[in-house]
């Protein structure tokens, strides 16, 4: 005598397996292995997936990705800065790392690269004219990747993996980055501004200089202790303006556009954060860009 057919369900995905289970969600039948656990019930792993998929990604206070916790965008500055200094002391040989330069010779000396890079209004060298206005106008983001030896590089960088990995964790990849490019280029500015024509600056510390201010601009929004951060703030002042060949106007740019920035990250509400921090990182962008039209307006009424 034949069994009769058996009528238990059985799961979707093994159907050689019989089971009493459903996906609480969609109703389909499902084994043990399939089973995922759920506030209510058990759901299937289709349901998991369309779940995930419907998900809004986690954010930071400011709107900005997780992934800042990774350091990707720091690591990146960092690579690039070394680059740089790698392909100074190959061009211009030892001493551009370190032994050659001012604060007590620790510093290195020019090269053909931070002759290339390095903020220079307008000057004559080599048979030619050169300089932003004569419109070299990479030099005003280059100079905040090139640092005068391995002492003046490992100062920045200090920073950088320091309150550059906090900021990046707090706001975001993309905003930090903006933040860091909208500091480094508004100090080089006020370098190319403030600074006669014919001098040249470099150094990532008008990026850097941005990072500390927005650090204690970031903790006040979140209203935490900023105590410690001063009197780093405090010392690098003190350095900018008791240090021979520092670019004080490049540090205190780089201060007052990355305080700027980092007050538009912080202090844009819902709705519509994202927007508003665009359009108030945009506005600091176009009133930096139209101080370097107006300076490169007055040296050519000057040289040109």
């Amino acid at each position: 005598m034949s069994e009769a057919p058996s009528t238990a369900p059985v799961c979707y995905r093994h159907p050689s397996r019989e089971t009493l289970l459903s996906c609480s969600r969609c109703d389909r039948p499902i084994c043990t292995s399939c089973m995922n656990d759920a506030v209510v019930g058990h759901h299937c792993p289709d349901c998991v997936k369309e779940g995930r998929r419907s998900q809004r990604p986690a954010r930071t206070a400011f709107g900005g990705s997780r992934a800042g916790r990774l350091g990707y965008v720091c690591q990146a500055i960092i690579a690039v800065n070394v680059l740089f200094l790698i392909a100074s002391a190959i061009l211009g040989g030892p001493q551009a790392i370190a032994g050659g330069g001012g604060w007590f010779g620790l510093l290195g000396i020019g090269t053909p690269v931070t002759q290339w890079g390095a903020v220079l209004g307008y000057a004559g060298y080599g048979g030619e004219i050169h300089g932003v206005a004569s419109g070299e106008w990479y030099r005003l983001v280059t100079a905040m990747f090139i640092n005068y030896g391995a002492v003046h590089l490992l100062l920045n960088m200090s920073l950088v993996a320091t309150m550059g990995r906090y900021l990046e964790r707090q706001l975001g990849p993309a905003r930090f980055l903006a933040l860091y490019l909208l500091a480094g280029f508004g100090g080089n500015v006020a370098a190319y501004v403030f600074q006669p024509p014919f001098g040249q600056s470099a150094g990532a510390s008008t990026a850097t200089f941005g990072l500390i201010i927005a650090v204690i601009v970031i903790n006040r929004r979140m209203a935490l202790d900023v105590g410690p951060v001063m009197p780093l703030l405090i010392t690098n002042l003190l350095f900018t303006f008791t240090v021979p060949g520092i670019s004080v106007a490049g540090h205190l740019g780089g201060l007052a556009v990355g305080a700027a920035a980092a007050a538009v990250l912080a202090y844009a509400k819902m709705p519509r954060r994202a927007l508003k921090q665009v359009i108030g990182l945009v506005a600091v962008l176009l009133l930096i860009l139209a101080a370097v039209v107006l300076r490169t307006m007055a040296l050519l009424n000057i040289y040109g």
